[in-house]
């Protein structure tokens, strides 16, 4: 129990930094079908105790403007239109429907189904879409099937489980029982892979991405070398072309 309480303290931790309004920020968790339960009721203990109010408290992040979140608020109606169940995590059970901070308490998306803009879109805020699995390879599908990730988060000691992750998924990064501290890590490239990005930086990695390697050839008499094989073509010249190739 300490241990699942621990992980989803950094989960959450993670996921409210800034509002989740960072390009690291996990866009969806899978739980053990038998720990979802577990996993809400740790989420809702770790917001009470560091965000007991959200709507006045300088501690919890505001959504950037208010097109931003109006559109984190049709994610959420989306998402409830379609079957999934919205926890909103309120401590203080404020009204947040009309205030100047544009602020949106956490809120899990249980049950979401790929056909949710929550799951087609990244998300940029404060909601955390909650995917259960029974076998570990499900995972690897679904992130397989998905655009290659920016990052992604591992939470485990399962040596098979972690070989797997690392050998049958691409993605920008990969954290092992931690979460978004890889950008600290500046001896690490910080970089995605395609359509999360080109590229990477950070120390070494940033010299060299941001470098241009010119290349410069000093004579080899390598076109004397060409007459070889150029024109006028014939018996010889082709027997040339076979001893090189």
């Amino acid at each position: 129990m300490q241990k699942s309480k621990k992980t989803v303290d950094q989960i959450m931790t993670g996921k409210l930094l800034n509002s989740g309004q960072i390009c690291i920020s996990p866009d969806y968790v899978f739980a053990p079908s038998d720990k979802v339960s577990e996993f809400v009721e740790h989420a809702k203990n770790h917001v009470s105790e560091r965000y007991p109010t959200i709507k006045n408290n300088p501690d919890y992040t505001s959504i950037i403007h208010l097109n931003h979140y109006d559109r984190l608020n049709n994610l959420i109606n989306d998402a409830r239109e379609k079957g999934a169940e919205i926890i909103e995590i309120n401590p203080a059970n404020e009204d947040l429907s009309q205030q100047q901070y544009h602020k949106i308490a956490p809120t899990l998306v249980l049950n979401p189904t790929d056909d949710m803009k929550i799951m087609q879109e990244e998300i940029f805020g404060p909601l955390l879409p909650v995917k259960t699995y029974n076998k570990f390879s499900d995972v690897i599908s679904y992130v397989n099937k998905l655009p290659k990730a920016l990052a992604l988060y591992y939470f485990g000691n399962e040596k098979s489980e972690i070989d797997e992750l690392l050998n049958k998924t691409s993605s920008g990064q990969i954290a092992i029982n931690d979460l978004i501290s890889q950008f600290a890590m500046h001896d690490l490239p910080f970089g995605g892979v395609g359509p999360s990005g080109m590229g990477s930086y950070h120390g070494y990695d940033g010299f060299k991405n941001f470098s241009h390697k010119r290349a410069v050839l000093k004579g080899q008499n390598l076109l004397d070398a060409a007459k070889l094989i150029t024109a006028p073509f014939n018996e010889k010249t082709e027997k040339n072309i076979r001893n090189l190739t």
